[in-house]
């Protein structure tokens, strides 16, 4: 696994909006914001199942993610994976304790993606 510095770590622990590139099956980007969750080394994104980015995922299990502050550029390149249920309590008690959400009983958003960090892409402080 591919660790961030100290410092991307605590900006991925507190900062609420991270960046999803995926491409979809006819080779055009995808790009949305997501909430997200860092723990175990892994980014935790919880979406909707049959939304945009799983379908493409589905075809291309590689992304990009960007967090949201442009003056202090943070990119991980990785490879992503829907998870089956039981999800990992680091991830279900890291969207609780960031955002008050319980992703275990929420009817929309009904699947977990977690993305394996393979590059770290980021400006030296």
């Amino acid at each position: 696994m591919n660790n961030p510095p100290l410092t991307t770590a605590t900006r991925l622990e507190q900062e609420q909006i991270i960046w999803l590139a995926t491409v979809r099956p006819n080779g055009r980007p995808h790009l949305v914001p997501l909430w997200f969750v860092w723990a175990g080394g892994r980014i935790y994104l919880c979406v909707a199942g049959g939304s945009v980015k799983v379908r493409n995922l589905t075809a291309n299990p590689a992304v990009s993610l960007a967090l949201e502050n442009g003056s202090a550029p943070v990119v991980v390149e990785g490879q992503a994976a829907a998870l089956t249920r039981p999800w990992p309590e680091e991830a279900v008690q890291g969207f609780q304790r960031k955002y008050d959400w319980t992703i275990t009983s929420d009817a929309e958003y009904d699947t977990l993606i977690a993305v394996t960090p393979q590059r770290w892409l980021m400006t030296q402080a």
